[in-house]
């Protein structure tokens, strides 16, 4: 069953004016036995639970997560107080929302709304002891430290010598699957919820892919990534590959300004993840070694904005992050989030156009996503009629996969 829709009488909420081609009905979770409504429902409170339990929090703590757990499930949904940072940011997004049903609001801006409440409640952004404790980095960390990372790193010594164009495919590869190492989505769908074993790539842009980053071709690359962990170390592997072949001679890495949808990386994370590469034997320590010097000479930079942990598509990115965007040869979003953030967190006609719905992008754009919501656009209607066929979740399980591209 799909997500509730709305013909989207709340754009004023995200917009900047822009004219878009916002038409399909904005996706809300209030429909029982849909996707939307299962996260709100089950994962949000899963998570305040595991993270009351992963800190050692105080009464003030506790009461706020008591706080939260009751106005998400029973509920309307409460603005900020006065006393946050970005009480006056949020009051403006959240105007149509405050007083509605969590279950009734648009299903991007009440997740990121959400995650905002959490840290607020956990103290994050206060004056306290707490603030700037990553409430998320006990599950990162332990993800990190897990056997899968060294098999996945001992697996490079294999790809050491094999011909550069097959080495290039099997680290897209590694960089496209690692999006299901996502523990936000494990969080109720369990560990080996995804699948053990290779789903369908529903669509496929990887040559056109490579044909706009030609070896030696003095591109910038901007990469903006999803999660931490088991999905950030490929996605470094093959930022190290494409400056080692020259398919890019400079690569911007955008991560989150702070904690977010669980397993999204921020600057530390990326730290964490690189020592993890460095410290590894063989072939793995050599490609750390070259990532850590290529932040020292700025062959790969690290930048963070706050538009992304806003409750807004791409079509409202602000316009310095436009202008960045611009200036580089091709920008890769990672994941799902980034997804529904660039073609539209709506009931999208699957076969409509990838191209067109990412026109507004300020030059060519990538996306790497494992399915994991009900968004998807650009498929070819033979290949969704044989998923619709198929009779399995295919939209939200993380079984599939796609790499789309707009030139």
């Amino acid at each position: 069953m799909t997500a509730k829709t709305s013909p989207c009488p709340d754009d004023g909420a995200y917009g900047t004016g822009r004219p878009t081609a916002r038409h399909a009905p904005v996706i809300l979770g209030n429909e029982p036995g849909s996707f939307a409504r299962s996260v709100l429902a089950e994962r949000h409170p899963a998570l305040i639970r595991q993270v009351r339990d992963a800190f050692p929090y105080g009464p003030g703590q506790h009461e706020a997560l008591e706080a939260l757990l009751n106005e998400i499930t029973n509920g309307v949904i409460e603005p900020l107080g006065p006393s946050e940072p970005d009480h006056e940011q949020w009051a403006v997004w959240g105007r149509p929302h405050f007083g509605r049903s969590w279950f009734d609001a648009p299903f991007l801006w009440s997740e990121s709304y959400f995650y905002r409440r959490l840290l607020g409640a956990v103290g994050y952004f206060g004056a306290g002891p707490w603030r700037g404790v990553d409430p998320f980095a006990p599950f990162k960390r332990a993800e990190l430290r897990g056997p899968a990372v060294d098999e996945e790193l001992g697996a490079l010594d294999t790809l050491a010598d094999a011909p550069a164009d097959e080495r290039a495919a099997a680290l897209l590869q590694a960089s496209l699957w690692g999006n299901r190492a996502d523990l936000g989505f494990r969080v109720t769908e369990g560990e080996t919820a995804p699948g053990d074993t290779a789903g369908a790539v529903v669509a496929d842009d990887s040559a056109l892919l490579w044909r706009l980053l030609p070896a030696g071709g003095g591109s910038t690359i901007a990469v903006v990534a999803d999660n931490a962990g088991r999905e950030l170390i490929p996605d470094l592997i093959l930022i190290d590959h494409l400056l080692v072949e020259r398919h890019a001679e400079r690569i911007v890495l955008y991560v989150k300004p702070h904690p977010y949808y669980v397993s999204d990386a921020m600057t530390a994370d990326v730290v964490d993840c690189l020592r993890r590469i460095n410290e590894a034997p063989g072939e793995a320590g050599g490609i750390g070694g070259r990532l850590w010097e290529a932040v020292a000479t700025g062959c790969l930079e690290i930048r963070a904005h706050p538009f992304f942990c806003a409750p807004l598509p791409y079509e409202d990115m602000p316009e310095d992050l436009r202008g960045e965007f611009a200036d580089v040869t091709l920008t890769i979003l990672k994941g799902d989030l980034n997804y529904r953030r660039l073609v539209g967190d709506r009931m999208l006609d699957a076969t409509e156009s990838f191209a067109g719905r990412t026109a507004y992008f300020p030059g060519a754009v990538a996306a790497f996503r494992t399915l994991k919501s009900d968004v998807v656009v650009g498929l070819e209607r033979k290949v969704l009629e044989a998923l619709e066929q198929s009779g399995a979740a295919w939209r939200t399980s993380g079984t599939h996969a796609l790499i789309q591209v707009r030139a």
